[in-house]
């Protein structure tokens, strides 16, 4: 009996330990987060471009980690955060995706970019939430790229439904990844934020929320 009680005290301890180390990863990707859009706001290549976008952003989405790669077959994968803005103003906690895709053609190299998504329309929200941002130019909606040898130019790009700030670091020859696949990471927003919360709870319901990611919210709202 009292093996017994060893025991299961050890799984309870074992249980509880790695939970702990899931609640530590979603605490850091919102960390991280944060410096990303400290990092990219500061970029004197983006100006103040990325600050009038935001203050007029349905959502946005952070990639502090998008990593492109390949030879011949390319692939591309990342985790980010989605917060959304609701009619006072105010940003939801986050909610985290995982980005994947592939392709295949002439390509070469390794790099890793932390990126910015701001998300201007309603359209543009509900394609991610829905993942049918896959689809890219099939989904109707226009994304403008700022960064990256792109010229942050609002004017040219106006009335973008998505506007994608990025900063690499490597070389990466060829076509740019397309029909990036958006899908919600439900084991890590039930770790960060306990029970089985949906992206729509998170982002649109505001509950459950999480006073950890207030850091990030203040960023967004400067």
């Amino acid at each position: 009996m009292r093996g017994l009680m060893v025991l299961t005290l050890m799984m309870l301890l074992s249980v509880g330990s790695a939970r702990a180390d899931q609640v530590t990863d979603q605490t850091m990707m919102v960390g991280k987060a944060v410096t990303t859009v400290e990092r990219l706001r500061a970029d004197s290549n983006f100006g103040q471009t990325m600050v009038d976008l935001l203050a007029r952003a349905k959502a946005v989405m952070v990639v502090p980690d998008l990593v492109k790669g390949g030879f011949i077959l390319g692939a591309q994968y990342g985790t980010g955060v989605l917060l959304a803005k609701g009619k006072d103003g105010r940003w939801s906690g986050p909610a985290f995706y995982s980005i994947a895709a592939g392709s295949v053609g002439l390509q070469i190299g390794l790099q890793d970019a932390e990126c910015v998504y701001v998300i201007m329309s309603d359209g543009g929200l509900s394609a991610v939430v829905d993942n049918k941002f896959k689809a890219g130019a099939g989904a109707g909606l226009a994304v403008a790229t700022i960064g990256a040898g792109a010229e942050a130019n609002t004017t040219t790009n106006a009335g973008a439904d998505i506007y994608a700030f990025s900063k690499a670091v490597g070389l990466y020859g060829g076509a740019v990844l397309d029909g990036a696949g958006i899908l919600p990471r439900h084991a890590w927003n039930a770790a960060y934020y306990g029970g089985n919360p949906t992206p729509e709870d998170i982002l649109f319901q505001r509950n459950p929320d999480s006073r950890q990611a207030d850091r990030l919210r203040d960023i967004l709202s400067r």
